[in-house]
């Protein structure tokens, strides 16, 4: 896992809490010399693109070899990951204050290893755009308009991409909006379960 050393991806990633599930924390620029064909790449939030962008080639091998790449929110991974198309969205940081208020963000697939345990509480804080997932991938979560913002892509290489524009890391790392902690806290057991199935 790429690590650029801000405080929510220390907190994430380093922190007591998550990291016992995180075998190797290195810099994106290292992951020429680290990334191994076996490995799961995970992206956190909030990564600089700059920083992925120039390790295209290095992704895009892992990928090529049946890898999987996990790409979380804020990371721009339309310009680092083949085969992903991102529209960025205004985002309402306050919609909670709103009567009845509902951001309409949806579980698509409860039954998928994925989502065991949660519910649609765990995937809502607020949004910052949605995908349009290529043909044959399995949506997780859809925002209140029905669009993606969480699937997997089995489809277009030989690997799995794991993408979702949801940016859990950075909120549980800043230490606010409780339901990123939730998310991870059933996320990180269940893809482990997932990938070892």
């Amino acid at each position: 896992m790429p690590s650029s050393g801000c405080y929510y991806q220390i907190r994430s990633l380093e922190g007591p809490r998550f990291t016992s599930a995180f075998d190797v924390i290195t810099t994106p620029e290292a992951l020429g010399e680290t990334l191994r064909p076996d490995d799961t790449l995970w992206v956190p939030c909030r990564t600089p693109a700059q920083r992925m962008i120039a390790q295209r080639p290095v992704i895009d091998r892992h990928l090529a070899a049946g890898g999987t790449v996990i790409a979380l929110g804020e990371s721009l991974s339309h310009l680092w990951l083949p085969n992903v198309a991102f529209t960025q969205t205004p985002t309402n940081w306050w919609w909670w204050l709103e009567s009845g208020a509902d951001l309409g963000v949806r579980i698509a697939d409860p039954a998928h290893p994925l989502m065991a345990g949660m519910a649609d509480r765990d995937v809502t804080w607020h949004l910052h755009g949605f995908f349009e997932p290529p043909e044959g991938a399995e949506v997780l979560a859809r925002d209140g308009e029905g669009r993606a913002i969480f699937y997997i892509d089995e489809v277009t290489t030989p690997g799995r991409m794991i993408v979702s524009s949801l940016d859990p890391m950075f909120h549980h790392g800043s230490y606010f909006m409780p339901a990123t902690t939730r998310f991870l806290d059933r996320f990180i057991p269940n893809l482990k379960g997932f990938l070892n199935a």
